[in-house]
């Protein structure tokens, strides 16, 4: 079989820099055969990850990387890639025909506009995945979609880019990136607030290994959410067991005065009554039903996004 860094079309790609989500695509790159050609590590840690997982690949200043380079990848956090970007430009660092991709979730090509007016040319492509920086993440990428944003004449490159690490290429619009974004970090970030402030409770009733008892239920549940949907919704609150949420909330409010604490009483409370209200819309739970939770909750009808006209 032909080596991949035989194939048509390789590239000498530099990585800025190497933090957990740049090291690991810039190694998913360098697996399909392109050849990275400089990094960017400032950090001790950024420098073992690239020692890691770039082995014998130059370490460099910015402006060197991206003077080597036909594809600069740039990983920077959010924030900082706006300004990253400009003061490149300013710089003159921007090669004609460069492709610049960015793996940031919330922006779109648009914030690398300074560079497109200098003639390279934008990608934007996000990996939802949560990455450790570690080897292991590379097999992680077989199963990992990227929500890809590009120009149309360069959707296929970036589509390309994706394809070759393995992954499956999502096309999001410029003007959705930050809601597609938000909605991974709702469904991520927040759940793993859910399952510390759950462990935490076994915890502190004296389960020794929380993680043992909440793990497989945890993993099943959502196996059952992606698989069916809200369809698999159980629960205390999708049945309108108003008698057992009542128990909850008193037990949750007496936890919170012997803890120090209520975030986990205001994290039940504000999500089951946003169970409730999506499983009213979706017909698991009739009108009184609903509403017996809702009081059991100590919410009223009509502060609670309906208008309450069924409500008694």
């Amino acid at each position: 079989m032909t080596h991949p860094s035989h194939r048509p079309g390789r590239l000498g790609v530099g990585v800025v820099s190497a933090g957990k989500v740049g090291a690991v695509l810039g190694a998913a790159l360098r697996a399909a055969g392109h050849a990275v050609v400089g990094v960017n590590a400032v950090s001790e840690a950024s420098r073992e990850r690239a020692e890691l997982l770039l082995p014998d690949v130059p370490v460099l200043d910015v402006p060197a990387v991206l003077e080597r380079s036909e594809l600069v990848l740039l990983a920077v956090p959010d924030d900082e890639l706006p300004g990253l970007v400009q003061g490149l430009a300013d710089a003159g660092l921007w090669q004609a025909g460069q492709l610049v991709v960015h793996t940031s979730g919330r922006w779109g090509t648009g914030v690398l506009e300074p560079a497109r007016r200098a003639g390279a040319i934008p990608l934007a492509i996000h990996p939802a995945m949560t990455f450790t920086g570690l080897s292991l993440d590379l097999a992680r990428l077989n199963d990992c979609s990227f929500g890809i944003t590009a120009p149309a004449p360069v959707l296929p490159i970036a589509q390309a880019l994706v394809v070759e690490m393995g992954a499956e290429p999502v096309v999001v619009a410029e003007a959705d990136r930050p809601l597609y974004h938000a909605a991974l970090a709702h469904g991520s970030n927040h759940l793993m607030t859910v399952a510390g402030q759950s462990m935490q409770v076994l915890r502190d009733i004296g389960v020794e290994h929380p993680d043992r008892v909440l793990g497989p239920l945890l993993r099943a549940t959502l196996d059952n959410a992606m698989a069916a949907g809200e369809a698999a919704l159980t629960g205390p609150v999708a049945r309108g067991d108003a008698g057992t949420v009542a128990a909850h909330r008193g037990a949750l409010d007496e936890y919170a005065h012997g803890h120090g604490g209520d975030d986990v009483l205001l994290a039940y409370l504000d999500l089951a009554r946003v169970t409730a209200r999506r499983a009213l819309d979706r017909g698991f739970l009739d009108r009184a039903r609903y509403d017996a939770v809702l009081a059991a909750l100590e919410l009223t009808g009509g502060t609670d996004g309906t208008d309450g006209k069924d409500t008694p």
